[in-house]
């Protein structure tokens, strides 16, 4: 299909692209483009003026601070997926890059645009939950963080950009399981867990309406043990309501598969720890 029509700008900074996004109804933000594009492609997406970003070397990198470790919002995805600070201390979040589509996929787009895309189910989304990250955000009042989860719901305000992934450090007991859908690669059912001392964190997408922390299969899984018996009646336990059929699946087996993927999850990030 043939795209519509629009206009498109190279701002300078993120200032301008900022003045742009507020100033110009149906401003967009275009960083890597894999979902934007097919979608005004096909006419899912709409646009009057494209804000190229891609060019904006201060929302780029990957950086280790005392607490956290700080991922630029243009950040490829194969990036991501081979740092070696990323593999050795958010190992939920490079696995759940290292998933995303293909290698053309993985070297065009973005952490940030991973995070942001809207109306699908994403791999990093569900990997940021888990590692109880802070999405960073720009306007024109400044910038500010909001957690991962509830990014996930709010998603990023108009005229807003995303400008970083801020995750904790030292997750190395972490992990992500995947069961993707064979025509899209987008996931049929993801889970990320990570391992701290107040217990475990385990978020699941895909299987429900948008990622979600499941704060009740945590509880029940508290001190263990996390063997796959333990694991699948913890999320039997779970509201079936909570996991959306699609495709042919229903929501009993989709529980199931949250389940399995978890417990997949959780003996490798205990091993971790070993």
């Amino acid at each position: 299909m043939i795209l519509t029509e629009f206009d498109y700008v190279r701002p300078v900074g993120l200032e301008e692209a900022l003045t742009l996004l507020c100033g110009t109804r149906g401003a967009r933000v275009l960083a890597g483009g894999q979902s934007l594009l097919p979608g005004l492609r096909t006419g899912e997406d709409t646009a009057r003026l494209l804000v190229d970003v891609r060019h904006l070397e201060e929302l780029r990198g990957i950086e280790r601070s005392a607490a956290a470790i700080r991922i630029g919002a243009l950040t490829t995805l194969a990036e991501l997926a081979t740092h070696p600070v990323v593999l050795a201390e958010a190992p939920e979040l490079a696995a759940a890059a290292r998933a995303n589509g293909d290698p053309q996929v993985r070297n065009l787009g973005t952490a940030g645009g991973n995070l942001a895309a809207a109306g699908r189910a994403t791999d990093l989304p569900v990997a940021a939950i888990a590692a109880d990250a802070q999405v960073e955000l720009a306007g024109p009042g400044g910038r500010w963080t909001v957690p991962a989860e509830e990014f996930a719901v709010s998603g990023a305000p108009a005229g807003s950009v995303v400008t970083a992934l801020l995750v904790p450090a030292a997750g190395r007991a972490a992990a992500f399981e995947k069961t993707a859908d064979r025509a899209t690669r987008y996931p049929v059912c993801a889970t990320a867990v990570r391992i701290t001392p107040d217990g475990p964190r385990i978020a699941v997408t895909g299987a429900t309406a948008r990622p979600l922390r499941l704060r009740g299969v945590e509880d029940r899984l508290r001190g263990g043990p996390y063997t796959t018996e333990a694991v699948l009646a913890a999320f039997r336990a779970e509201p079936r309501e909570l996991f959306v059929p699609g495709r042919g699946t229903s929501a009993e087996y989709l529980g199931h598969l949250a389940g399995v993927l978890a417990a997949r999850a959780l003996q490798r990030a205990d091993q971790a720890l070993a």
